[in-house]
């Protein structure tokens, strides 16, 4: 833990904003700001950058806004401020791809499943809208409680806050210090880098693919955060490669 810098506490404080600022205007602000899916009509392309600047609870907030304190702001004084921003951001915006092709392939084949059993697709239509206006939606005997979930969770669950481009700055981190030694609390065994934030990882990717809840709740956006670390990584192996002096980074 030391000096917090200067784009970093710029992020800090914007999320801070956000966070109090959402609490105070309530429904209306998560309308507005968090990322909806493309097929609902609360979907705009600014929540692209919005979302990562809306937070779902305090412990949300605070575990996002930690990691990017610990973690952000070393980085950012090996790689600068441009660079630092281009992490964040583009792992952002990454981790919005992600989620967004893995919720529209469980979303269509859920829709398919609804039309394969007969219903119309203005009937689906209807049951958006009323799911929307009373939280209901009708029942098909020949359609698994499970399908349905997926079709409506896909469609009225809205993403929100900045893991995603928190976890491109794991990854990246990982890439620059992969040996240096990193404490768990509670844990007084020194843990490399490259396996602690490797390790979170594979437990998000488990969830991601299994459906299976490790850590959090259980409404994660699991592929946000894969496709965060995989853009940071990406992004921070070319770096390494290609635009530094590999003495840097030994």
């Amino acid at each position: 833990m030391g000096r917090i810098t200067e784009t970093v506490k710029v992020l800090l404080i914007a999320n801070i904003i956000f966070f109090f600022g959402a609490n105070y205007l309530g429904d209306y602000a998560y309308k507005i700001f968090a990322l909806w899916f493309p097929e609902n009509p609360n979907f705009g392309f600014w929540q692209i950058i919005t979302h990562m600047f809306m937070h779902g609870s305090f412990s949300h907030i605070l575990f996002n806004m930690f990691a990017l304190y610990m973690f952000g702001s070393l980085l950012e004084q090996y790689l600068g401020q441009s660079k630092f921003l281009f992490i964040y951001f583009s792992a952002g915006l990454g981790a919005a791809g992600f989620q967004i092709l893995f919720s529209y392939i469980g979303f269509n084949e859920a829709y398919n499943a609804y039309i394969d059993a007969g219903v119309s697709p203005d009937e689906i239509s209807q049951m958006f809208e009323s799911v929307r206006s009373t939280g209901e939606y009708r029942v098909y005997s020949s359609i698994p409680k499970d399908v349905s979930n997926q079709l409506f969770s896909n469609y009225l669950t809205p993403m929100v806050g900045a893991s995603g481009a928190i976890f491109g700055v794991l990854a990246a981190f990982a890439v620059v210090f992969p040996n240096l030694p990193l404490y768990i609390i509670f844990v007084p065994i020194p843990v490399k880098a490259k396996y602690l934030i490797g390790g979170y990882f594979l437990m998000n990717l488990f969830s991601a693919v299994t459906g299976v809840t490790l850590l959090g709740p259980s409404n994660t956006a699991y592929w946000a955060h894969i496709g965060g670390a995989v853009i940071g990584f990406i992004t921070m192996y070319y770096w390494k490669k290609n635009s530094f002096n590999e003495n840097r980074w030994n």
